[in-house]
């Protein structure tokens, strides 16, 4: 069960909170989307988030949607996973025979809540339709004419409706106004730009620090001086350090204590975190969870590459990929007041340079594009069978650091 990649991508309710994360799949031996059977697709799945992964590091605590196979639902398997986060997926190409019916009428009594996949209203899902809580359609590829005209036929049924491929904020607006209640996509990665907004002063002195302390030049003193001196970080740190996942038996009490046993390298990704927290506020949790994940991947695959960038700025490579989108401000305006290496301004700016690689490679592993992860990671002289590993640990970290900070 090695070498499996699993994403997630998130799904939000109308107030851009999130409702749960939808577990996204490729088999690792492949350098291509695996055409492979779909019974092993999702086994596989199970087996390495459930029992090797561990569903809290992909979906912390969240609802997780899964697809299932007919022959899976047939045989039942999803009354094997806890009711109270599992969602059941079904896919578009089910028939719904009598066996399967009865499998998922089941599943529904037993409290399991059923999604129906890329929805198109057939005659013969009519029995299905009635059955599941959720139903999913694809926003980006379905015409609108199309959507609205099954919307009407729906609007009979007491169901859940779920519009995927959410990728701006025009169409999350579009989404909510024809009565859907759930969004997937990336539209929370992308800025709201207003013209003539200008860049206010605290969000320019929290930048200011956010790359300051991941810089070669800022010292282990300045560190700790810029911690001692704001009590909010000094708490926040504290709390993280005695938080249950370290488990010290001893109560960490200084901000010398705390660099002594995280290491002055962690200290500064944790005051990022904190900062990126601050700068983001009335932004959706997922925007700045997503920019913790992708600052420490990126990280993380820069040391496995051997890159010549240091990990301190990798991390802010990765970060300040959604800066943008976190200032509602053009990636260039922002950059250009920030003290940052000029490969990191070329690779966020311009999508140039070897940098620009790693943050390409982050958003095709965020989205499922495997085929193209396994390319970039290639170019990139990646070890492609590390990547999973890296990118659980990336999650792991910032789950911990977002739940301190």
């Amino acid at each position: 069960m090695e070498d499996v990649y699993v994403a997630r991508q998130p799904i939000f309710d109308k107030h851009k909170n999130i409702y749960a994360y939808e577990l996204l799949f490729r088999d690792g031996t492949a350098n291509h989307v695996p055409d492979i059977d779909g019974d092993v697709a999702t086994t596989t799945l199970l087996a390495n988030t459930f029992f090797t992964i561990g569903m809290d590091t992909l979906s912390a605590g969240r609802k997780s949607f899964i697809n299932f196979t007919q022959n899976l639902l047939e045989k039942k398997v999803p009354l094997l996973l806890p009711k109270a986060t599992t969602v059941i997926e079904i896919l578009e190409d089910v028939n719904p025979s009598p066996v399967l019916m009865d499998a998922c009428a089941q599943m529904a009594a037993c409290g399991y809540t059923l999604a129906l996949d890329d929805f198109v209203c057939l005659p013969h899902l009519e029995p299905l339709i009635a059955l599941v809580h959720i139903i999913k359609f694809d926003f980006r590829h379905t015409p609108k004419a199309a959507i609205d005209g099954y919307l009407k036929q729906l609007s009979r049924t007491d169901v859940c409706l779920l519009a995927e491929k959410v990728e701006t904020h025009e169409e999350f607006e579009s989404a909510q106004e024809m009565g859907f209640d759930l969004f997937q996509g990336y539209f929370f990665c992308r800025p709201e730009i207003i013209q003539g907004r200008e860049i206010q002063g605290f969000q320019l002195n929290l930048m200011m620090i956010m790359a300051q302390i991941n810089s070669n030049s800022f010292s282990c003193d300045e560190l700790e001086d810029l911690i001692s001196r704001d009590i909010g970080i000094s708490y926040k740190l504290f709390k993280y350090l005695n938080s249950a996942f370290f488990g010290r038996v001893s109560k960490v009490s200084s901000v010398k204590q705390a660099l002594v046993f995280l290491g002055e390298k962690e200290t500064r990704r944790f005051v990022s975190l904190i900062a990126m927290s601050r700068l983001a506020e009335g932004k959706p949790s997922e925007l700045i969870l997503s920019a913790c994940i992708r600052g420490k991947f990126c990280e993380l695959m820069g040391t496995d590459a051997h890159e010549q960038t240091t990990p301190s700025e990798m991390f802010t490579l990765g970060m300040f990929s959604l800066i943008d989108a976190v200032i509602d401000q053009p990636m260039d305006k922002i950059l250009d007041e920030l003290p940052l290496s000029s490969q990191i301004k070329r690779a966020l700016i311009e999508s140039k340079g070897r940098l620009a690689g790693y943050i390409e490679l982050v958003r095709s592993y965020e989205s499922g594009k495997w085929d193209r992860v396994s390319r970039l990671a290639e170019a990139l002289k990646l070890n492609g069978k590390t990547l999973p590993s890296l990118y659980l640990q990336a999650c792991k970290w910032t789950d911990v650091a977002a739940k301190a900070s």
